[in-house]
C-alpha cells in the first residue's frame, strides 16, 4: 500500500502500545483517527498524558490527528467516525488487558474484547476498508509446553478467559476474511516493556515498588522467564503490517492445514524479542539502573499464568523483513529513565532520602 494515500484509524489510541503507533504514523507523515474510551482499569491520567505527548512530539502536525472518545460497543458512534473519515487501514489494539483482572471482571472482556471487536471488523466489512490489523496475544498458547512458540502450534487450550477472547479474535477475523475477502492480520504480542507502560504490568510495578523500598512479588520462586519485547520494535512491526496487507497462502493445504495462514487473506504472526529472558535477570537489570536492590517476597504460581514464553520470529522476519534490534538492557535502560522522567516530582525526594 502507498503510505501518502493512507489514513488509518487506531482504536485503543490512548493505550500503550496504542499511543506508541499514533506518534510513529503521525511522524510518516500518515493521517490517523485514534480511539479511546479512556477507561479506568487503570490511572485515565496516564492515558491523557499519553495523548499530549502525541501532540507535543516535534513532528507533530494537527492535519495529520484527529482524536475521538467513545467506546466500541457504540455503534453509531463508529458509524460517524467512518463515514466522516473513511479510513484504508484499522489497527484494533482495544482491548480489556490483562490475565489477572480477567478472572475478576470477565464480563469486562467478552464486552470489550468479543462484543467491541466484532462491531469494529463489522464496520470495516460494511466500509470496505482495505487492511484490518488486530492485537492478538501470546496468551493463547496457553498449556503449550514447547518453545519457541510456533504459530504453526495448536492453541486450542488457554489458561485465561483474556487468552480465549484473542484466541476468538483470530476465529472471528478470519471468518471475515473468509466470507468477505477483508485482508486481517493477527498480531501475537509477547511481553511488551518499555516507556509509557501499562502500570499494571510487571516492569511499572516492580520500578515503582523499588524506588519506594516496597516489596515486589515475584511468582512461582522467579522460576518464570518472558520474552520481553520493546515498544519500539512492536510498533515498527506494526506499521510494516499497515503497508502489506494479508494474502491468501497460494501453497496452503486444507490436508494438512497451517494455523497461521489460510486460502483465504488472513495472516497470524508472532511479534516477539526472540529470545526468552529469566525474570530475575530481568530484575537484576533493572535494580542496576536504579542503584537499589529490591525486596522481593516469593510467592506460588499464579492461576492462569505460563512459565515461560519465547517467540520463534522467523514468520514475521520473512514477512516484513523486520528483526527486533533493542536489546533487553538497552531497553530497561531507556525504560527506567522514562519513569524517572515522568515521575520526577514523585521520587525525587524519596530519592533523597536514602
Amino acid at each position: 500500500m502507498n503510505k501518502d494515500t493512507l489514513k488509518i484509524l487506531v482504536t485503543g489510541a490512548a493505550g500503550f502500545i496504542g499511543a506508541a503507533l499514533c506518534k510513529k504514523l503521525i511522524f510518516k507523515r500518515i493521517k490517523v483517527i485514534g480511539i479511546d474510551n479512556l477507561n479506568s482499569y487503570y490511572d485515565i491520567k496516564l492515558k491523557k498524558s499519553r495523548l499530549i505527548d502525541i501532540t507535543e512530539s516535534s513532528f507533530f502536525d494537527a492535519d495529520l490527528w484527529s482524536f475521538h472518545e467513545g467506546d466500541l460497543r457504540d455503534n453509531e458512534l463508529l458509524e460517524t467516525i467512518f463515514k466522516e473519515n473513511t479510513p484504508n487501514v484499522v489497527v484494533n489494539l482495544a482491548a480489556q488487558a490483562g490475565v489477572r483482572y480477567s478472572l475478576e471482571n470477565p464480563s469486562s472482556y467478552i464486552q470489550t474484547n468479543l462484543v467491541g471487536f466484532s462491531n469494529v471488523i463489522e464496520i470495516c466489512r460494511r466500509f470496505n476498508v482495505e487492511n484490518f490489523v488486530y492485537a492478538s496475544s501470546s496468551s493463547v498458547y496457553g498449556s503449550n509446553t514447547e518453545l519457541p512458540y510456533d504459530e504453526r502450534q495448536n492453541v486450542d487450550h488457554p489458561l485465561s478467559l483474556y487468552a480465549a477472547t484473542k484466541r476468538s479474535n483470530e476465529l472471528i477475523a478470519h471468518s471475515y476474511s473468509n466470507l468477505y475477502n477483508i485482508p486481517a492480520t493477527g498480531l501475537r504480542f509477547f511481553t511488551v516493556y518499555g516507556p509509557w507502560g501499562r502500570p499494571d504490568m510487571a516492569p511499572m510495578l516492580f520500578a515503582k515498588a523499588i524506588l519506594k523500598r516496597e516489596e515486589i512479588f515475584v511468582y512461582n520462586s522467579g522460576k518464570m522467564s518472558r520474552d520481553f519485547t520493546y515498544i519500539d520494535d512492536i510498533v515498527e512491526v506494526i506499521y510494516r503490517c499497515c503497508l502489506k496487507p494479508a494474502t491468501p497462502d497460494k501453497g496452503f493445504r486444507k490436508g494438512f492445514p497451517n494455523p497461521s495462514t489460510s486460502f483465504s487473506p488472513h495472516r497470524i504472526f508472532n511479534v516477539g524479542n526472540n529470545s526468552s529472558i529469566n525474570l530475575m535477570e530481568f530484575i537484576d537489570i533493572l535494580e542496576i539502573e536504579f542503584g537499589i536492590k529490591a525486596k522481593k517476597i516469593f510467592k506460588p504460581m499464579q492461576p492462569g499464568d505460563v512459565l515461560d514464553t519465547y517467540a520463534n520470529v522467523e514468520d514475521i522476519k520473512s514477512w516484513v523483513n523486520f528483526t527486533p534490534k533493542t536489546s533487553l538492557r538497552f531497553g530497561i535502560k531507556k525504560f527506567a529513565k522514562w519513569f524517572l522522567d515522568f515521575h520526577a516530582n514523585e521520587y525525587e525526594n524519596l530519592l533523597k532520602k536514602f
